[in-house]
């Protein structure tokens, strides 16, 4: 069975800066991941639409390149690979379990999709749906050494159970997710997109995520919490008021065209309220 191809790569490519397809080299692979997780953001909006998250090819394809959304791991690591694919790079899709924020040692569902990428014979892992802590470049897999992307540093150790994913975060090697290269097929997507987007324990049911990054800072939006990460200073933040300044804040800060779903404006509202 062939890989599902992208219908208009000419376009994906354009969004992303390029007016031809470039070489798979990593010079475009540090490039593509970089320009990705600018151009189109991290956003669980679906979720709490009380519509399913649909995560074949074509269904994310529309919604980030016609419909201006953003999306989650599941949509658009696989839109990326799709991308990368094309390209002629040898990349093939892998997934994790988040820990970022959990106790050290915490070993949670495999509910992340990144994608592995081998070039000369040299693997890296490259990833642009990780919200707010997504790495900005493609890292070293067989390194132990301090990795430095145009944000963040980050370093992956390996153990007896695969990887796991750290980023210096306020001097602190943070665990960001735990990850193999164990092969995936379709359906480990389907049942870990399953989970994330409709499990009422899974955070994406219960609270709003957003992010996005540029040169030298990242946004992020939780629930009503706005702030703007710039790297080297303290961080903005402020508090959305109502949800129509919500709404705002979604399309002039993230790029996101806002659905006109009432269920989606009922608990954006709920959000939003203070605690």
């Amino acid at each position: 069975m062939s890989e599902p191809r992208l219908t208009n790569p000419t376009l994906y490519l354009q969004r992303l800066g390029f007016d031809t397809p470039p070489a798979p080299t990593l010079e475009t692979l540090r490039q593509l991941q970089l320009r990705h997780t600018g151009a189109f953001p991290f956003e669980n909006l679906t979720t709490l639409s009380g519509e399913p998250v649909l995560i074949d090819l074509p269904s994310v394809e529309r919604k980030v390149l016609h419909e201006g959304r953003g999306g989650y791991c599941y949509e658009l690591n696989n839109l990326y690979l799709a991308l990368l694919q094309a390209l002629g790079f040898d990349a093939r899709g892998i997934s994790g379990r988040v820990v970022m924020g959990q106790p050290e040692g915490a070993w949670t569902a495999r509910t992340h999709r990144l994608s592995l990428v081998t070039l000369d014979g040299i693997r890296y892992i490259s990833d642009v749906g990780f919200g707010g802590m997504v790495p900005t470049a493609p890292l070293l897999l067989d390194s132990p050494a301090e990795q430095f992307t145009p944000h963040e540093p980050y370093r992956i150790e390996q153990h007896v159970d695969g990887y796991t994913l750290r980023a210096k975060v306020a001097d602190e090697w943070r665990a960001m997710y735990i990850f193999d290269l164990q092969r995936q097929e379709d359906i480990d997507y389907t049942v870990g997109n399953w989970y994330v987007s409709t499990h009422p324990e899974s955070s994406f049911a219960r609270q709003l995520m957003v992010a996005r990054t540029g040169e030298g800072w990242r946004r992020t939006l939780n629930n009503g919490s706005f702030a703007i990460h710039r790297i080297g200073t303290e961080s903005e933040r402020r508090q959305v008021a109502d949800v129509q300044e919500l709404i705002n804040v979604l399309e002039s800060e993230f790029g996101i065209r806002v659905p006109t779903n009432e269920t989606l404006i009922q608990t954006l509202e709920r959000l939003i309220q203070p605690q």
